[in-house]
């Protein structure tokens, strides 16, 4: 199996930056194709409610966000051609997935904390979900301690 098309995906997390270098260096390793996901969850516009503005402008507002962090690590990458850049909106596990079938992606990269016991049960895994449900390979990075 050849890893060509790597999709990365990230958020704001310091995680997120290591998986990208991790993915940036197995991209140059095998002479890959590189793109990048950022999912704005719409739940986390409820956790906004109190700000006065409309769940539509706060998800907006996040998705701004997402590509200003697309484009902070695509400068990180600093290679010709530019990666591949999507910003999805719905839940991340399953849109992540879903942009993997669609590019379509030969491995998924993807951070970790690596939180077990209750914060696991309670914060759920995004990276357990994306394993469990991918069509390809899944290389989880884990946070450096």
């Amino acid at each position: 199996m050849s890893f060509k098309r790597i999709l990365v995906a990230v958020d704001n997390e310091p995680v997120a930056a290591r998986a990208v270098d991790v993915a940036i260096d197995l991209a140059r390793a095998v002479g890959g194709e590189l793109s990048l996901v950022c999912v704005v969850d719409p739940a986390a516009a409820n956790a906004g409610a109190g700000t006065g503005l409309a769940a539509s402008e706060l998800v907006a507002l996040a998705q701004a966000d997402a590509r200003r962090l697309l484009e902070s690590f695509r400068e990180r990458a600093g290679r010709q051609p530019l990666p591949l850049e999507f910003v999805v909106v719905g839940k991340p596990a399953a849109e992540i997935v879903k942009a993997a079938k669609e590019w379509p992606a030969d491995v998924i990269v993807i951070g970790s904390h690596g939180r077990g016991g209750v914060s696991r049960v309670l914060l759920g895994s995004v990276a357990e979900a994306v394993m469990r449900h991918a069509t390809c390979p899944v290389l989880v990075v884990r946070a450096l301690e």
